[in-house]
């Protein structure tokens, strides 16, 4: 299968005062693409820095990151933003929409910096509202939508760019249970498609719809396993 993730002895260190915090000590991962995969640990455990990492938010203090063959770890941070936008699409617990415009151009943004024409921009954004089942909601604002439906836009907007990983950070974490449980059907969908997710999250339940689930402590991965019981929905 093709590498989309190959991390190798990545470190991530914090200057506090005049000490130094080691966040990340020596994380070696590979991730295939259309995998599905669950990154799991305790506060203080280092998956969100990691996950800052992996969505190139953030640079490592050592090691390297390739992402789809291209050395992220030592790029500047327009290069940076261009990886983000072409090869990552996020998915937020507080879903980061804009208040003031409307679902179809929320999802249309990510292209905007693509520098997609508007025609393409637009049936792209439709097509993609339509995929989450949001065809009749193009129109409304976020404030107009349930958290469901907000996080919808949110995947939609994810997918729009056609990028190599999904990165979802606590994907349910704003939603009661029946709203998770369509919000997880959804990312089976998508995976089922051929995408490649990662989902970050400290909810066992949420992790087991995962293919694999990797656990962090202390700023290592201490297992890294296929999951067996993978939580499946008909759809």
């Amino acid at each position: 299968m093709d590498e989309v993730i190959n991390i190798s002895g990545l470190t991530r260190d914090f200057a506090l005062g005049v000490e130094t915090v080691k966040v990340l000590k020596g994380i070696d991962l590979k991730v295939n693409k259309g995998e599905y995969v669950a990154m799991m640990g305790p506060s203080g455990s280092g998956k969100s820095t990691l996950m800052n990492i992996l969505g190139c938010l953030d640079t490592p203090t050592s090691g390297q990151y390739f992402l789809n063959g291209q050395d992220v770890s030592c790029m500047s941070d327009d290069e940076l933003a261009e990886i983000r936008n072409k090869e990552i699409g996020f998915v937020f617990q507080t879903f980061n929409l804009m208040p003031r415009i409307n679902s179809l151009q929320n999802v249309a943004l990510p292209m905007i910096y693509a520098g997609v024409g508007l025609d393409e921009r637009t049936r792209k954004a439709e097509e993609a509202l339509v995929s989450v089942g949001l065809g009749e909601r193009m129109k409304h604002r976020p404030n107009q939508l349930s958290g469901g439906q907000r996080q919808r836009v949110a995947i939609a907007r994810a997918l729009v760019n056609n990028p190599s990983i999904i990165l979802a950070d606590e994907p349910t974490g704003n939603l009661d249970s029946k709203t998770s449980i369509e919000i997880m059907q959804l990312l089976q969908k998508i995976h089922a498609q051929g995408n490649t997710i990662i989902v970050v999250t400290h909810e066992e339940d949420i992790a087991e719809h995962a293919h694999r689930i990797i656990r962090l402590k202390d700023g290592m991965i201490y297992d890294d396993q296929k999951n067996e019981h993978i939580r499946h929905y008909d759809l």
